[in-house]
Formats: C-alpha cells, structure tokens, sequence
C-alpha cells in the first residue's frame, strides 16, 4: 500500500464516503471505491468497506442470497484493521454489517427493505472533506434547477 500523509484521503475514498453516507448510492460506492482498491494493491480493508456497499446493493435489489455472501466476506475482511482505521469508526461498522447479516439470515422469516446505515467518520479532515463533497454536489444541483 502507498505511504500516506497523516490526515491525508484519496479523493476516491472520500467519494465513496459521500455516496454511502449521503446519497445511498451503493453502485456508485463501488465504482469509486473498486478503482482506490485496485491503486491500493488490492488491500483488503477497501475490498471489504466494498463487500458491504455491495451487499447492500444487492439487498436494494432484491438479491439476499448475494448480500449475504458479500456482508460474510466484508466483516471477515475488516477484523483485523483497528477500529479507526481510515478516519472512520471501523468498529462500529462492523458492528452495524454484523446485525445486518444477523438479519439478513432469517430473511426468509422475516423479510424487511433496505435499511441504511451510516459510515462515522472520526476524522476532523476527513469529515470536512466528505462536507465539502456534498456542498458541491449541493451547488451543482441548484445551478442546473434554476
């Protein structure tokens, strides 16, 4: 994996951040997120922060058996990382993906929709950059509604 600078965050990683925190947009999530992994050397903390964008992803469209698999693989990914791994609340994460799991494995008892949850960012830079991603985004849609 490349050296990084204290406090700094691919544009990707904070991309993907936006689009799992604000938009759900889970597809999107993967398509920022696949590339950082692959510049990565293919780490296994991105490939399982994917795991579970993916997984709900599939759950949204309707593919349980394909979440499950994907949220098996993502929380057997993260174990080993620290807790504030990234600038987020890794643990937390994990635990929130391991509920769901739990959940998604009585699915056929008990169907539900897609229930989203969120990355914590732990961060101070982090946080600021994912807001200023967002205050963009927000700028860029007033423009082209009026």
């Amino acid at each position: 994996m490349k050296e990084k600078r204290k406090g700094f965050h691919s544009p990707l990683f904070i991309q993907f951040l936006y689009h799992f925190n604000r938009d759900r947009d889970y597809y999107e999530c993967h398509e920022v997120l696949e590339e950082l992994w692959m510049e990565e050397g293919r780490n296994p903390l991105y490939q399982g922060l994917l795991q579970v964008a993916v997984g709900l992803y599939h759950h949204r469209n309707g593919n349980v058996n394909g979440a499950r698999k994907l949220f098996r693989g993502a929380l057997s990914k993260l174990e080993p990382f620290p807790e504030d791994a990234l600038g987020i609340d890794l643990s937390r994460l994990q635990r929130q993906a391991k509920e769901y799991l739990e959940r998604l494995e009585r699915f056929d008892d008990a169907p539900f929709g897609l229930d989203v949850f969120t990355i914590t960012i732990v961060d101070p830079v982090l946080d600021e950059a994912v807001e200023a991603v967002a205050r963009r985004v927000g700028e860029g849609k007033g423009r082209q509604e009026g």
